[in-house]
């Protein structure tokens, strides 16, 4: 996408005579109007858009209009823009995989005779998965949500069903909600949503708006449905044909819910799972716990960079490409994405996954290994779901069976280990390959692809049933060989007739329009001239020659191709017969992947921890009430693997009653931004099963990360950047608990001095007394350092505020300032904005005149007052002051009622 319009010249021409033009036209106008739907016609050696579409896609990825043809003329012309098949799928890509705003279809057909034969959304990609997994891994599972509010008495249940096409798996949720919808926005980014339907008359209400924004903020497609598509009549007999096993315990789930069922019942309806008999008895339906995993909002996924962002200049910019060092085909790259997104809270299943880890680092053998051999693994899950829809063929069942003979050298490798966690392995990995790969599972399709599968064949890039598989198939290669073998002997005889050399004068060729037949060279033609008019027949005279044949050629090709037909279509029929009884073999295939892609993600950690310049350290998990948050030498991870960076570890103690709420003060630049999201990151990777950048760490496992680090504009939605920074803050102050970790930077700041400082430390206050949750404050508020002091004046305080600071030094002669990147305990009384200003050249004019005003100001400012136990007493009344003039402001009564209301 990245392209841009040079390659104009290169586009295929758009040819069209009048009359196909014409009946175009007249298909076209037919069309539904869907300003969504991007509209692809099929042209065989070419794609064409037209009308809007063509517009978007000119000025979207052509990035020039001079890309637009007219299509007719006059008042019946319509734009058009031609398309290859490498933009197609570059197109295609951008729209389902990148962007949440647009549908596709695609048009097959010719003149006015047209008809739609895919369509694909951002959340239902599968008939578009050919196209755009060609030549890219499928990198994430999107899911399509369907929700259903209820609002009543000030309240909000969401009921919620959800769709995984690649898994197959169906799931349902209730949950009451708060007015920002915090626990819907951390179930979708958890669940990876990529559309979510809702009912079209809900969207109607004020109550309403808030759910689209939050919907908006997860980045997913809104597709509205009529409402009456929202029940859950016929839902029973709907489950009991696409769920595998007994429909009981599915009656007993679906049972518990109320709001839930009516969601499904229009999940079903638009993912059109009933149309497609290959769904019957593949789901499973589950029930999702939103306090399962630790909640993540998209406040926190953007403040910690936990995704790969198109703006990244290189992998390392984001956790998830510092973390994929995957090797299956596409597999274990799609765990982790979700693994990221659903970091644990279950203490024993975080020390397992860390177990693993240790094993895999501690034994560097064992992992190369292992990570050896599952680069040979190829992604079985893709490779499943073509067969499974009948698109694939024996292509797909020789990965799956390459696949498959890998198992017994992995199952090896882990037998030779005999280390600490052997029996961990042992339960966890390899009981459970022992029990796939026997005689009775993968032994089994192993014994029928050596069976059925000619695998001499694939060297010469052939898949082809073998004629040993089957009696007709066997007796039609036979003949096919027997007319080989005459044609061949006819030629020899012909070469003989015409006193010429075999295969050098005289050739046998196969050409698509006559079969088989004689050439030689128009050099030797006047040699035998009067027996080819005599003799034969002369078919074709070109320049590499003439081409002839006689009956007997022409009765042999004709034997041949008839032979030839009748193997191909026998092989086509094993072929099918064959797919078929491989995809009963999916759910062990299914167990197999989600094995091999577990083990992926964990030597990929286990890869990370051990190969960076400085090592990563297991870190000491404990409960959510207990335990502090201690990180000694804590780095972030993203930033030093940077190549530019030169990175200043820093200790982290968030420790209950002493420590708990940290205000981090300190100059612009200091590194107070990174040092506080570090902390996040690292809490998130521990909880996550991985190893981190610390020399040590102790981390109490956290059910929620709450982020607010910066926010841009929201313009088109009407949101200033202040308002953005306050809704962010809202949700912190309804969605935190005391298990939650909070990290805030630079709060208040987009308004005035008096109303900024005002909210921070209302909203501080409120933290340390309320919400009770560990918490990382950076600001440029040096007055908020006296909360320390004031907080551990009040009796029964055991949360524990402490101040620290990023260190600088200034030059007293120069008055340079240099970073130190160190985080020491202390406030720090100034910002050093104005050095910051010299660093970024300002004229020596305006940083001299900013010097006298800030002068001034401190004159007559209250600064003192925390760095001065005497003035002190003064705070009080200063703040009071401060405080009375804050009440009035209409920020204040406007984040008064905002907060009222939620």
């Amino acid at each position: 996408m990245e392209g841009n319009f040079e390659e104009q010249n290169k586009l295929p021409e758009l040819k069209l005579d009048a009359k196909q033009a014409q009946g175009f036209l007249s298909f076209y106008k037919t069309l539904p109007n869907d300003t969504r739907a991007v509209r692809f016609f099929d042209r065989k050696d070419y794609y064409t858009a037209h009308g809007e579409n063509s517009v978007f896609i000119a000025k979207t990825y052509y990035h020039t209009t001079s890309a637009l043809r007219q299509l007719g003329s006059g008042s019946n012309a319509l734009s058009s823009v031609s398309i290859s098949r490498n933009m197609f799928e570059t197109i295609a890509r951008d729209l389902l995989l990148e962007r949440n705003d647009h549908t596709v279809e695609l048009y097959e057909g010719s003149g006015s005779n047209w008809r739609l034969v895919k369509t694909g959304s951002p959340g239902n990609i599968g008939s578009f998965e050919d196209v755009l997994f060609a030549n890219n891994e499928m990198q994430d599972t999107p899911v399509v949500v369907s929700i259903f509010p209820s609002f009543h008495d000030g309240r909000c249940v969401i009921g919620m069903a959800y769709v995984d096409l690649t898994r197959r798996v169906l799931g349902l949720a209730e949950f009451l909600d708060d007015s920002r919808f915090t626990n819907l926005e951390s179930s979708l980014i958890a669940l990876g949503a990529k559309e979510c339907i809702f009912p079209a008359e809900s969207g109607k209400s004020n109550e309403c708006k808030s759910l689209y924004d939050s919907l908006e903020r997860c980045a997913v497609m809104i597709t509205e449905r009529k409402k009456h598509e929202f029940k859950g009549r016929d839902l029973d007999s709907d489950l009991k044909r696409l769920v595998k096993g007994n429909i009981e315990p599915v009656r007993d789930l679906v049972s518990g819910f109320d709001l839930a069922t009516p969601a499904l019942g229009a999940l079903l309806s638009f993912s059109e799972l009933l149309s497609n008999e290959d769904n019957y008895g593949n789901f499973t339906i589950r029930r999702y716990d939103i306090g399962g995993f630790m909640r993540l909002d998209s406040a926190a996924m953007r403040a910690l960079n936990v995704m790969e962002s198109k703006t990244d200049a290189n992998k390392n910019f984001s956790l998830f490409g510092l973390m994929n060092r995957t090797c299956t085909a596409g597999m274990g790259k799609r765990l982790l994405h979700m693994w990221l997104k659903q970091p644990l809270v279950d203490l024993n299943e975080i020390k397992t996954r860390l177990d693993i880890v240790q094993c895999f680092v501690e034994e560097a053998g064992l992992r190369q290994d292992l990570r050896q051999h599952l680069k040979r693994i190829s992604d079985v899950e893709r490779l499943l779901r073509s067969l499974e829809r009948r698109r694939g063929g024996l292509q797909h069942i020789i990965k799956l069976y390459q696949s498959a003979i890998r198992l017994p050298f992995i199952k090896t490798a882990m037998q030779q280990y005999t280390g600490e966690f052997a029996s961990l392995i042992s339960e966890r990995y390899l009981k459970k390959l022992e029990a796939l790969s026997d005689q009775d599972h993968l032994g089994k399709f192993i014994d029928l692809v050596e069976c059925s599968v000619d695998l001499d064949q694939l060297e010469n890039g052939e898949y082809m049933i073998s004629s040993n598989y089957d009696t007709k198939l066997a007796s039609l290669k036979d003949q096919k060989e027997l007319l080989e073998q005459q044609i061949h002997e006819l030629h020899k005889k012909t070469a003989i007739e015409l006193d010429l050399q075999v295969d050098k004068a005289l050739k046998l060729d196969k050409a698509a329009q006559f079969g088989h037949v004689f050439r030689i060279t128009k050099k030797e033609e006047p040699k035998i001239r009067k027996k080819l008019t005599t003799q034969f027949i002369v078919l074709e005279t070109r320049k590499d020659g003439v081409k002839f044949t006689n009956t007997k050629l022409k009765k042999l090709g004709d034997q041949y191709q008839s032979v030839v037909d009748d193997y191909r279509s026998c092989q086509k029929e094993l072929v099918d017969r064959v797919v078929e009884t491989v995809t009963s073999f999916s759910e062990v295939f299914e167990d197999l992947a989600g094995l091999l892609s577990e083990m992926d993600v964990l030597l990929s950690f286990a890869d990370l921890a051990a190969s960076c310049p400085t090592p990563y350290c297991r870190p000491e998990i404990t409960s959510l009430d207990a335990g502090d948050i201690v990180l000694e030498g804590s780095r972030h991870p993203c930033v030093e693997a940077q190549d530019w960076v030169n990175f200043i570890p820093n200790d982290c103690r968030l420790m209950r009653g002493k420590s708990w709420f940290q205000i981090v003060t300190g100059p612009n630049m200091g590194g107070k931004s990174t040092f506080i999201r570090q902390v996040g990151v690292i809490v998130l990777m521990a909880q996550v099963g991985s190893f981190v950048p610390c020399d040590k760490a102790s981390i109490s496992i956290r059910d929620c990360i709450f982020a607010r680090v910066g926010a841009g504009d929201c313009q088109l939605r009407g949101v200033s950047t202040f308002m953005q920074e306050m809704l962010e803050t809202a949700s912190i102050l309804k969605g935190a608990t005391d298990k939650s970790l909070i990290i805030i930077d630079e709060l208040g700041r987009g308004t005035s001095t008096y109303d900024g400082f005002g909210l921070a430390w209302a909203i501080c206050e409120h933290l340390v007394q309320v919400k009770r949750a560990p918490t990382l404050f950076a600001t440029h508020f040096h007055e908020l350092t006296a909360l320390a002091q004031a907080n551990s004046e009040v009796s029964g305080n055991t949360v524990g505020v402490a101040n620290f600071h990023v260190s600088a030094h200034i030059d007293t002669e120069s008055r340079k300032l240099t970073m130190l990147y160190k985080v020491e305990p202390g406030a720090c009384d100034q910002s050093f904005g104005i050095h910051v200003a010299e660093f970024a050249n300002f004229p020596e004019s305006v940083v001299a005149l900013a010097r006298e005003k800030a002068a001034e100001l401190e004159d007559f400012s209250p600064s003192s007052m925390i760095i001065n136990n005497e003035v002190l007493i003064h705070f009080p009344l200063c703040f009071w002051l401060m405080m009375e003039s804050f009440y009035h402001s209409p920020i204040l009564q406007f984040m008064l009622y905002y907060y009222k209301s939620m």
